[in-house]
């Protein structure tokens, strides 16, 4: 069953050796009660250790059921010590802030055995040694005996083959003494019981072989074995502690030193609490922009201008001046052209492309409005007097794409007076929110802007005559020349009378937008229907100016000729030659229908060369992306200063584990003696951090929440706004990781540390 050939062990210290064991050869029997005696430094407790895999050899030869153990590797001893071998210590080795029932379970459960088996088993071997009615009670809690008789429980529950007792009577009165041979006298009917005692009295009255050593030497034994007849094969279950069973047993620890493990986890949820509450303000101002965005920047349009200059949101920021480059020294000037530093490209709007605008899908868009380039040939007409008006800032209103019971204007305009146009002919005064209209447009409607208050009344039923090309232009030796007689052509002129005064809806940007793409001032504008464009360019199409401009290679009114910059078909466009503007605004309904229509243009530009290709600016992605950037930025460079405290936590996890692991050594030794293989070992102490870890991640959460209480109510009365702090559950979840991960680092360290411990060293601390 178990054989000793020629085994060899020293200890070497500075540049003394000590022979400890010297050519040991020893035959042992399936059961029996062996007593091995012998003075301090004979070298019993060594001839123990390497017999139960605690120790290893120098030379020679252990064997197990046939079975040599000189190319074991640590596993295997692992696997040895745990099913083969079963411990019982002077000093009992129990783990104090476990039970008594989960220190005997501990075995079963490195070896792999269920929850509820491991737990059957255990209550009837304490059963056995009589300690039934305490399998709850801490190790700190029993007498000498009973602690002892826990050891022996924890010995006996795996059915090992082996039973090694050293000096298991040594800290026992002599009536518990007496007692406690007595059971293991009638374990040894069953097991190969080995004792090491110093009490020879002990020995032969229990011991039916008493073996005795001096100087690693044997120098008798009373019933030697000379020859076995043992053919058992060699099968040992590897042995395997779960991270539930490290958990267990770290948290039961960690309980046990509640002040020092809340101190350390709160320290480390510092760093926790500062990146949560960073993060939550930065989510709470996206959520802020997100919101301003879908309530202002929805109303911005996408632009698609026939000539643009690409430029990211990057590009945009690196235009803010740099201190450290803007001023040089030198008295020297570098020539640099801004334009040819900038991207153009120029889009082509060809009838196709203007088609496939006009069939967008009408839920993604409230309208599409046009910026033409084309004059407006306009008369007033006050006092009897007849005015060519040049300088009037007409705004063509958005394209609707279907019918509905509310039209764009109505929308987004309040009416402060009058009516909303009912036809083409009809068209409105558009003041800002502070009714403001500019004075240009006042004046040239014949109203008195001496005066500081305008009546709307002085407005309204205002008319403006729109002169066709036939009628306003004549021929004068291939030139073309403005008619200046004005009575003539007011007569036949499309009136166009102001019908109502609208203001833009408060908080409502659209209309806003809607004047300042159409190239207004800010302060008002006059309103028209894109049907009155389409109707006049139709007008205006075939007439002569223009068949007389299509035949001219230069302008024909001034006689210049045409250039890269102005082309012939700009002039044709002025004249309203062709309904092909300059600038298209598409209006989304929201966000979400503007990342459909940006598809939808993307979708056009497909198999196209980047000639061809029609190119679109869409500001509020602009903005929204170069806000975001920014929130981002600030919210890292803030991170990053938190995250130095998350480090310094994870340096000090390392030197709480480190000390963790210096007063739990004895239950190092413990696990070793019981088969826990290295890792376990190491498994143990990264629970114990992963415990910490989570607590501190818990904390931080936690504290970091009841903060921004205080924190939104401060930011209230500063911005107004509510609720700015908000906590992603996301980042939640992260941070926790984050904390976990962190503590698990710092204490990788000595958890490595602790694996690699000697495991007979470790049962000697106290």
């Amino acid at each position: 069953m178990l054989e000793l050939k020629n085994i060899k062990k020293s200890y070497t210290l500075a540049n003394y050796t000590q022979l400890a064991l010297n050519d040991i050869s020893l035959k042992f029997r399936k059961n029996e009660f062996v007593a091995v005696l012998g003075q301090s430094g004979s070298g019993k407790t060594t001839l123990l250790n390497i017999i139960g895999g605690l120790d290893h050899y120098d030379s020679g030869d252990l064997i197990i059921n046939n079975k040599s153990t000189k190319k074991f590797k640590d596993t295997d001893w692992d696997a040895y010590r745990n099913n083969c071998i079963g411990f019982i210590f002077q000093s009992y080795n129990l783990i104090s802030h476990i039970n008594i029932l989960a220190n005997v379970e501990l075995g079963m459960t490195l070896s792999g055995v269920s929850k509820k088996e491991r737990r059957q088993k255990a209550i009837e071997v304490l059963k056995k040694v009589g300690l039934e009615n305490h399998i709850n009670k801490k190790p700190n809690q029993l007498s000498g005996g009973q602690m002892q008789r826990v050891a022996i429980a924890r010995a006996l529950v795996n059915n090992p083959d082996i039973i090694l007792a050293d000096e298991p009577t040594g800290a026992l009165d002599s009536k518990t003494s007496v007692q406690i041979m007595e059971l293991i006298k009638e374990i040894a009917k069953d097991k190969l019981v080995i004792m090491v005692t110093h009490n020879s009295e002990l020995a032969h009255d229990y011991a039916n072989r008493i073996i005795e050593l001096k100087d690693g030497n044997i120098i008798s034994d009373t019933n030697k074995l000379e020859k076995q007849n043992n053919n058992k094969t060699y099968a040992i279950k590897k042995t395997a502690m779960s991270f539930l069973t490290a958990l267990s047993l770290s948290f039961n620890n960690i309980k046990t030193k509640k002040g020092r493990t809340l101190l350390t986890a709160f320290a480390s949820s510092i760093g926790i609490i500062g990146i949560s509450i960073i993060l939550s303000l930065s989510n709470g101002f996206d959520m802020q922009i997100d919101q301003f965005e879908k309530d202002t920047l929805s109303s911005f349009p996408i632009t698609i201008s026939r000539q643009t200059t690409e430029m990211s949101p990057e590009d945009m920021m690196s235009m803010t001046p740099d201190k450290s480059d803007s001023y040089i020294d030198e008295e020297v000037i570098y020539p640099y052209d801004t334009a040819s530093s900038m991207l153009i490209h120029k889009n082509v709007f060809t009838d196709d492309y203007l088609n496939y605008i006009n069939n967008i899908n009408p839920d993604y868009t409230i309208g599409v409005s046009y910026l033409r380039t084309m004059s407006l040939n306009m008369l007033i007409k006050n006092d009897d007097k007849i005015n060519y008006v040049n300088n009037l800032s007409l705004s063509s209103l958005p394209k609707e794409l279907k019918e509905s019971e509310e039209t764009f204007l109505e929308s987004a305009y309040d009416l402060l007076k009058g009516s909303y146009p009912k036809d083409k002919a009809e068209i409105v005064v558009a003041v800002n929110e502070k009714n403001r209209l500019e004075k240009n447009i006042l004046e040239a409607l014949g109203i008195d802007t001496s005066k500081e208050e305008i009546s709307f009344d002085e407005l309204i039923g205002k008319e403006i005559k729109i002169i066709l090309n036939d009628d306003f232009y004549k021929n004068n030796n291939n030139y073309f020349v403005p008619n200046m007689n004005y009575d003539e052509m007011y007569d036949e002129g499309i009136t166009l009378k102001i019908v109502g005064i609208v203001r833009g809806k408060e908080d409502n940007m659209l209309a806003q937008i809607v004047n300042a793409m159409s190239m207004s001032q800010g302060a008002g504008n006059i309103l028209y229907s894109n049907e009155l464009a389409e109707y006049i360019i139709e007008q205006n199409k075939d007439s002569l100016i223009v068949k007389a401009q299509q035949d001219l290679d230069y302008n024909i009114l001034t006689g210049e000729k045409f250039t890269e910059n102005y082309t012939k078909d700009d002039m044709l466009a002025y004249l309203g030659a062709k309904d092909i503007p300059y600038i298209i605004n598409i209006y989304p309904v929201d966000f979400e229908a503007k990342e459909n229509i940006i598809s939808y243009l993307n979708d056009y530009n497909k198999d196209k060369s980047d000639e061809d290709k029609i190119v679109y600016t869409d500001l509020a992605d602009t903005f929204s992306t170069l806000s975001s950037n920014i929130m981002d930025a600030i919210g890292w460079v803030l991170i990053a200063f938190s995250g130095i405290s998350l480090i310094v936590s994870s340096i000090m996890i390392g030197i709480i584990t480190y000390i963790s692991v210096l007063e739990r050594t004895k239950e190092i030794g413990i696990l070793r003696s019981l088969g826990a293989r290295k890792k376990d070992v190491s498994r143990v102490f990264n629970a114990e951090t992963f415990i910490i870890g989570l607590a501190s991640g818990l904390i931080g959460i936690i504290i970091a929440r009841l903060l921004l209480f205080p924190i939104n109510a401060i930011l209230k009365d500063l911005t107004n706004l509510d609720n700015v702090a908000v906590m992603n559950p996301i980042h939640t979840l992260i941070l926790i990781t984050v904390a976990i991960i962190l503590t698990l680092i710092g204490g990788l360290i000595p958890a490595v540390i602790a694996s690699r411990k000697n495991p007979v060293e470790a049962l000697r601390t106290e």
